[in-house]
């Protein structure tokens, strides 16, 4: 009686060469394409049937799986199907899973670039993402960077903040929560599963003390405002675009990013008004600054140091890059020795110097520094920008500035011309 199985030979496979399929028993058959060698050009099927539709699922390459092995994979198919199973979705179905498994196993760092990339746009500016790659570099990659994602758990997160949370409140607090965000971004992604281990409320909160319990509020440096002139005199004596936009700065009220950054699209001399569009303001909205006339001063002299109309007002050193974030701080720390004062801190000054040293509403002053004003109820009764006013505050400030030291005795009032918002 001839053999239902196992039908073919070892020896009898090298040889077929007639195109074709060989049967050895039991659904396992050897194809045989055209031009086959000894091994080349020759394949394993398993053929079954299964809910009446005849169905064929291949076990590999001769090369690579022998007479035995196919055998093995056949019988295994076998017993899926005695069991009710698809061999052939089964076996889908493992591969998809290997899949997901070897894409849970990217990297922390992997994954915290990825979002950083696919979220570039959607920030305000350059200057953010660099922050959080920054951040992550610095404190989060030494000890879980080169970590499979879905692996990360409360106690690498806490490995990660705890040598900084007390020392550097501001910094860890923001660290937790950008890589709770990107543990959130994973899970999404199907890279991990189950709870965030980086989330505060009712988790790490019941292990690591609150910011405010530990960290000091620490606010920018800054130049007590009868200091003023003085420096001025100082910051003009400066040369370069670093000291000019620094000096703009001072004189408009305005954040380092928002001046260097500025073009001259944005710059009306007519009306000596510098319009910051909302992008790049801090509010998202947009923010008109009245300009004095030392800041028009400042502007010509720029303007004869770029002759492109869309260009950048202070410009880098490379032509079309805008000066260095830390241009101003070096300019101020280093050249001119205070190693005591930041450029952001100069806001301050000025703020100081319209609640101690004039009349000006308090709301004009929070206007000219870009700040939300009021509560809600109050904002939207004055949906006005108070321009004129602060347009008088801005030329009084530029007075100040340039004029020698006064006694502290004195108060400037608001002039009641023009003194309507």
């Amino acid at each position: 009686m001839a053999r239902e199985i196992e039908k073919l030979s070892p020896a009898g496979v090298r040889k077929f060469k007639k195109e074709g399929l060989y049967g050895d028993g039991a659904g396992l058959y050897l194809h045989v394409g055209p031009d086959a060698g000894e091994k080349s050009g020759k394949s394993w099927i398993f053929r079954f049937m299964l809910s009446g539709r005849a169905r064929e699922m291949g076990l590999g390459a001769l090369h690579t799986v022998g007479l035995a092995e196919a055998r093995d994979r056949a019988r295994a198919c076998r017993l899926k199907l005695l069991d009710g199973v698809d061999p052939l979705a089964a076996r889908d179905a493992e591969r998809n899973a290997r899949r997901l498994e070897d894409a849970k196993a990217i990297t922390f760092k992997d994954a915290a670039e990825q979002y950083i990339s696919g979220h570039r746009a959607s920030w305000k500016n350059d200057k953010h993402a660099e922050q959080w790659a920054t951040t992550l570099e610095t404190y989060a990659y030494p000890t879980i960077g080169k970590l499979a994602v879905g692996a990360i758990d409360t106690g690498l997160v806490l490995k990660v903040l705890e040598p900084i949370w007390t020392e550097k409140a501001e910094t860890a607090n923001r660290l937790r929560g950008r890589i709770a965000t990107i543990l959130d971004w994973a899970k999404v992604r199907g890279y991990r599963e189950g709870e965030n281990p980086a989330r505060w409320k009712g988790h790490l909160d019941q292990t690591l003390p609150a910011r405010s319990k530990v960290a000091k509020v620490e606010h920018h440096a800054a130049l007590p405002y009868a200091e003023m002139s003085a420096f001025m005199t100082a910051l003009r004596a400066q040369d370069g675009i670093a000291a000019r936009a620094l000096e703009f700065a001072i004189l408009t009220w305005a954040r380092s990013g928002e001046v260097i950054n500025a073009r001259w699209p944005e710059i009306d001399f007519a009306e000596k008004v510098w319009t910051v569009p909302g992008g790049r303001m801090k509010s998202g909205r947009e923010h008109r600054v009245p300009l004095a006339p030392r800041a028009i001063e400042i502007l010509r002299e720029m303007k004869k140091l770029s002759d492109t109309p869309n260009g950048l007002v202070f410009h880098g050193r490379k032509a079309g890059e805008p000066l260095s974030d830390n241009s101003m701080w070096l300019l101020v720390t280093r050249r001119m020795g205070r190693s005591d004062l930041t450029p952001h801190g100069f806001r301050s000054t000025s703020r100081d110097w319209a609640a101690e040293r004039t009349s000006y509403p308090s709301e004009v002053a929070e206007m000219a520094l870009a700040h939300a004003v009021g509560d809600k109820v109050e904002a939207a009764y004055r949906r006005g920008d108070l321009f004129q006013k602060r347009r008088q505050l801005a030329e009084t400030w530029a007075k100040f500035c340039s004029e020698p030291r006064r006694e502290r005795g004195n108060v400037v009032t608001m002039h009641r011309a023009g003194a309507g918002g």
